[in-house]
Formats: C-alpha cells, structure tokens, sequence
C-alpha cells in the first residue's frame, strides 16, 4: 500500500503527497544528472501513470505530478527498472556542478559524503522532520546563496563558514570551521535538533536560546562554536523592519548573478554545459523528451536538473550549445537571463489543479507578453490558484490568488495572506496591466522594481489592481 506523507512533508518517490492533481512524487538521483537516454524513460513513465508534467524546483529536485494510488507504486518500480537511484534521509545538498566548476572555491563532494555517512551511522534520518537540510556550498558559477537550509557550509580558502537557518543573507553566522571538523560540528547541530522532536529546525536552536548546549564542557568538539545565547550577527542587527517588498533572488554576485548563468557555462578545459530554465518550473513530457532527443543528437552526455528550477545539459561544445539553446528556446524553455518568466511563480492551476480557482499558466503568460518590461530580477510575482500557495510559500513583492471573491492581490505578503484587492476571476491579468502602467509611471530613470514599489506603496498598487 502506498504511504502518503502529509502536507509539508517532502513527497518522496516511496510517500507521494496529495494534491489537488493527484499524488505528487519527487526525486533527487544520487548521480545527480542522468543520461538522456534513461530522461526518456523516466518522462515516459509519468506520461504512463501520471497526467505528463513533470516539475522542476527552486532546490533542483525533479516532480511528476498527477500519480495515483495505484500508479504511483508502478512508476517506482519502472524508476529502479531505470537504473535511477535516489537519495533518501536527511537531504545534504551541494551545487548542480559540485567537483566540475574550475571556478569553484573548493569542492563540496567529500565533504557532503561525510556529513551523509555520518548522518546514516547515528540513524538521525529517523529522528529529524523531513524539511531538515543541509548545504555544502563550494561557490562557483552555480553557488547555492539563494537555498535556505538548517546548517550552511560555505567554502572560505581552505576552510568552512558555518551558519544555520537560513540562505546565504539571513542564516545565524556561527564561526569558521576546517574541513576535518565540519561533519564533527553539522552532527553536533543536527543530534541538537533532533533532541527536540521531529518537527524542530534549527530555528528553534535560536528561538529557544538553547545555543549553549553545544559548547558545554571543555572537551565538547563544538566548543565555542556558536555565539553566545541571544546574540545576533552583524547581518541581524542591521536588517530593518520598515516596509519593503522581499526581493526575488539573492546571490553572491548580486542580483544579476544567478540569474545570469543561463545559457552557455564554460567548465573549462574545451568543456561546456547548457543551462536553460523551465518556465514556471514545469514542463509537458513531450516537451522534456524534444529536448532530450536534440541534446542526445549533440552528444550530451546527461542532464541535471538545477537550482532555481533549470536544466544542466552537460557534454557539449561551444557550437553544440548554442545549436541546442536555439532549439530549447523554440520548445519554450527560458535561455535568456532577461526573460520575464525568470520572475513569475506560477502553480498549474484551473484546469490542471481541482484546487486552482484561477487559470494561473494563461494569466502568467499574459502577463510576461504584455506587462514583462516592469518584472525585473528584483521582484517575484507569485501567481496562485487558491491561498495554498504552492509554487511559492514565501512572501514575494506581489501575489495574485484565486478565492471566492475572485482574483486576490496580495502586496508584499503569500498566497495566504488577506488580499487588499480583487478583481474578477477573468481579468487579473488586466488587472496587473493597471500596476504595471503604475510602475512604468513612478519608477526613476535606473531604479528598480523593488524600489519603485516600495515609493507606491501597497495602497496604490491595490487601488491600480481593482480598478476598471
């Protein structure tokens, strides 16, 4: 019988999770990318027993949606016929290009490796909650500053910098740390949560001002490793609570960084990859096995999905990238970093979603067509079919949902949150044409989006949405 594992929890291949179009699965393969050859297969699977559309996430993990009680356990089975292994347990998360990028700061593999094994040997997979992760970020074109995580290894020189809860801008700054005691320090945090349930975060090693634990005693292989109890890093102290709608993304080289590396990545020595994005993270079977089939007329030699819901097509030349990112582009998937569809989040919506209330993929595209000029990398807008809000849980600057009354409007807040205004279901892409023109009408020569919006203020920018 299959398990179902509860909302919030992370749907593995083995518990699939309901949702308002089936069941849901998710895979990471431990190879990480796979050839593809064996990508065909696994998009054949999910058009066999799931509805085809298989998802890409902002931490790099690949989903197939629409699985049934009754398929989902067959589509594991042709997963192992396959030959594609997942990882389970305690995710420990490195960059898509981890060991590959010349621009790497040091390799995270090993290290990874040993925070696995060391997490296997003391059985703490069992003990900790299932959104309990850790990053081990060697930097690079690919660097993983925009993924929260309960404890964060980032590569400095020849040592580690060790934070917890958080991404690379709002995570707990604990101390630097050497390659030989980082998996010493990761278990200590994560023996430290796991002491308190199943449902702790490391959050809660700083909420609850129980730090200390850590370091007690002379011997303690974590010994002043944390800061004292309450105290707050420099990046806390300076944070302000004035009104600012979130940013999009964060990265190490600003807010073009990341965003920047689609298209052709240089791996050295004559080597390269493809990086595309898929728009809104989801993409049809079909489209997947076009893309597979040009890529292996290429000579790719596998495919990895990556961070912020993008394709790593790897094994390719100069010429052969730029022949495949022609292609790509015409199959719609997103290859150009100024592409407004980088910043929309869109769930599937009315009709694919029994719980989608709005036609979110229609009202996205509509949008990027008409309104794209004023979605700048600084700003994300959250398109949801009802207030689950599953394609983007976190606040963004502007959300637009599907309820009762119609197409909500959400300024700096999630899909849950109280719309400030509405529009009928049938027009919010109309509706965000009126904010766009606002935007186009406040915003100075050079400014932002972000900026722009925080100058209307949420009054306006409500008032912009209904009106008409």
């Amino acid at each position: 019988m299959t398990v179902f594992s509860r909302r919030g929890a992370c749907p593995a291949l083995s518990a699939p999770m309901q949702t308002g179009d089936g069941l849901l699965v998710r895979l990471n393969p431990i190879t990480q990318g796979l050839p593809p050859k064996t990508l065909i297969g696994l998009c054949k699977s999910a058009l066999r027993h799931g509805n085809g559309i298989i998802e890409v996430t902002a931490r790099g993990s690949v989903q197939i949606r629409g699985l049934t009680e009754t398929s989902a356990p067959l589509l594991a089975e042709e997963v192992d016929a396959l030959g594609i292994s997942v990882r389970t347990g305690v995710p420990v998360e490195t960059g898509p290009l981890a060991g590959l990028d010349p621009s790497e700061t040091a390799d995270p593999t090993p290290l990874a490796e040993s925070i696995r094994a060391a997490i296997t040997e003391r059985d703490l997979s069992e003990r900790l909650g299932p959104k309990v992760s850790v990053v081990v970020d060697g930097g690079g074109q690919f660097g993983m500053d925009s993924v929260q995580a309960d404890i964060r290894l980032t590569a400095d020189g020849d040592i580690w910098q060790l934070s917890i809860a958080g991404d690379a801008g709002t995570a707990t700054f604990l101390r630097s740390v050497s390659t030989e005691d980082a998996p010493t320090a990761a278990i200590s945090i994560l023996e430290s949560i796991a002491e308190r349930g199943r449902d702790a975060r490391a959050r809660d090693l700083i909420s609850q001002n129980v730090l200390g634990i850590l370091t007690n005693g002379p011997s303690s292989p974590c010994r002043d490793l944390l800061p004292a109890c309450g105290e707050k890093n420099e990046a806390q102290a300076s944070r302000t609570t004035s009104f600012s709608p979130p940013a999009g993304r964060r990265s190490r080289q600003g807010d073009e960084g990341q965003i920047a590396k689609l298209g052709i990545v240089d791996l050295g020595t004559q080597a390269h990859a493809l990086s595309i994005a898929l728009p809104y993270g989801s993409v049809t079977a079909e489209t997947l096995i076009a893309i597979c089939d040009a890529a292996a007329k290429h000579g790719a030699s596998e495919i990895r999905p990556a961070l912020q819901r993008r394709l790593l097509i790897l094994g390719l030349s100069t010429n052969t990238c730029a022949t495949l990112q022609t292609e790509s582009a015409t199959l719609g998937f997103i290859t150009d970093a100024s592409d407004p569809r980088r910043s929309i989040a869109a769930c599937p919506g009315a009709p694919a979603c029994a719980s989608g209330q709005i036609e979110t993929r229609e009202i996205a595209e509509r949008i990027a067509e008409q309104s794209g000029d004023v979605l700048d990398p600084s700003v994300t807008l959250h398109i949801s079919g009802c207030a689950k809000g599953c394609a983007h849980p976190a606040s963004s600057a502007l959300t637009i949902v599907g309820g009762e009354n119609g197409a909500g409007f959400v300024v700096c807040g999630t899909a849950k949150g109280l719309p400030a205004s509405y529009t009928p279901r049938y027009e919010p892409a109309d509706g965000f044409g009126r904010v766009a023109k606002l935007i186009r009408m406040q915003r100075s020569a050079g400014e932002t989006t972000v900026a722009t919006l925080a100058k209307i203020g949420a009054a306006r920018l409500a008032a912009a949405f209904r009106q008409g």
